[in-house]
């Protein structure tokens, strides 16, 4: 990866956010993945497997999937969590969001770069 040239956010204001969701499979997580990183909602996505353990229609679950960690600016979630509703297969899908507080400024600069 090459350095990236050190940018601010449009509004000046944004900052990095993690944001997690969780689903069934390896192909689909691959496929939202590519899509995100595609549409420059994230600027990474990673991919790990991880055994959920969580009630459903009154049914204890336990169930192996796969989780999503999204590296980007806070300012693009209201985006983010209507492309992933629309895309997930999920009934509920899990969208957890969460703002930053620090980040290396090399590493802030390349995800603004990446996403918009």
């Amino acid at each position: 990866m090459s350095k990236p040239t050190k940018r601010s956010s449009k509004s000046g204001q944004d900052h990095l956010a993690i944001i997690e969701t969780t689903i069934g499979s390896p192909e689909e997580a691959r496929r939202l993945a590519r899509a995100l990183v595609e549409e420059k909602l994230a600027a990474c996505v990673q991919i790990s497997q991880i055994t959920s353990h969580y009630m459903w229609q009154e049914r204890e679950q336990e169930e192996t999937e796969y989780r999503l960690r999204l590296k980007t600016r806070a300012s693009l979630w209201p985006k983010i969590e209507i492309f992933i509703q629309q895309a997930h297969p999920y009934d509920v899908p899990q969208l957890i969001f969460y703002k930053l507080s620090g980040a290396s400024a090399d590493y802030q600069a390349w995800v603004f770069e990446e996403t918009q």
